[in-house]
């Protein structure tokens, strides 16, 4: 089972490595905070604890702070 991964210049397919693997999983696997990062799911916003399907296409947006 896999999924398509979106994030800045990385457009990959990747293994669902286990059951229930969410948003959040993904996030702490490449070391990203989930207080600086969107999330979509084919195209649809979505929360941390979003289960990701077989061929769901996740797209990673950067917020970005300033002031």
């Amino acid at each position: 089972m896999s999924f398509i991964l979106k994030y800045k210049q990385l457009n990959e397919e990747r293994d669902i490595p286990h059951e229930n693997y969410t948003i959040k999983d993904l996030l702490k696997e490449l070391e990203l905070s989930p207080q600086t990062i969107v999330s979509k799911q084919n195209g649809e916003l979505v929360i941390e604890d979003t289960v990701i399907q077989e061929d769901d296409e996740i797209q990673l947006v950067q917020i970005i702070y300033g002031g």
